[in-house]
């Protein structure tokens, strides 16, 4: 087995069966533990630390949104270069070799095997959690919430978006995010589908909405400004209504 019976589960899930508003909010990446079985996946410490390893920030925003929201909040404790949860296993790139120019020696040239392994301990569970929740709510409105962070500098580039949404032109909820993210903040500062766009990369939003025909907000925050707890907290004290203002507008 990858994970010892004395470490964490893969699945941290904050404020379970809390319904007070439509949102379940999930936390691809906001871990960044791994396993005692592949030690340090032969990085040093910072480079384990740095936005390759995890989305900086997500774990405490994603947790005070939750209790703000009054919506459950589902998050992967395990690094995304353990196994990248936002991506489809049979993809070569959900374990990644290269990560922003750094080499992750424990990951090259894996077997289908321990491949495998990655999956069924940490990926299929982190799944299955969110398929749970979405089950227990069928009687009822409910939208995924994504919250993702980036790096305010990429490749040299210093990128000037404070969020950005991410989205396939087919989500009102995120239409209407953007809507109210601009008018909070000024068009130049939010991200429509930047830093990054929503194509066929994307896992989590396709896989658990489309069957289900529900709506989402793919959210990404820079994440100089959620590095630290308070910093994070306060954030969600801002995101929070323009949430609510955003599905009050989709007549929720």
């Amino acid at each position: 087995m990858l994970l010892g019976i004395d470490e964490p589960k893969p699945v941290n899930a904050i404020n379970e069966g809390a319904s007070g508003s439509p949102f379940v909010l999930i936390g691809d990446h906001a871990g960044r533990r791994v396993p005692a079985a592949l030690g340090d996946l032969g990085l040093p410490h910072d480079e384990l630390a740095r936005h390759i390893g995890w989305d900086i920030g997500v774990a405490e925003l994603g947790g005070a949104l939750s209790f703000l929201l009054d919506s459950p909040f589902i998050s992967q404790v395990y690094s995304r270069l353990v196994i990248d949860c936002n991506r489809d296993p049979g993809r070569a790139d959900s374990i990644v070799e290269i990560g922003d120019g750094t080499l992750v020696p424990a990951n090259a040239g894996l077997s289908a095997e321990a491949r495998a392994e990655r999956v069924a301990e940490i990926f299929a569970p982190y799944h299955a959690a969110i398929g749970r929740a979405l089950d227990a709510r069928e009687d009822r409105p409910t939208a995924i919430v994504a919250v993702h962070s980036f790096t305010p500098v990429f490749a040299g580039f210093t990128r000037p978006w404070r969020f950005g949404v991410l989205h396939r032109g087919d989500s009102p909820l995120s239409a209407a995010m953007l809507a109210v993210l601009r008018e909070a903040e000024g068009e130049a500062v939010i991200g429509d589908n930047q830093p990054y766009a929503m194509d066929t990369v994307d896992y989590s939003i396709p896989y658990h909405c489309d069957p289900r025909g529900l709506d989402y907000l793919e959210l990404e925050v820079r994440q100089d400004l959620i590095a630290a707890a308070e910093d994070a907290e306060a954030m969600a004290e801002q995101l929070a209504p323009l949430l609510i203002e955003a599905l009050r507008r989709l007549g929720g």
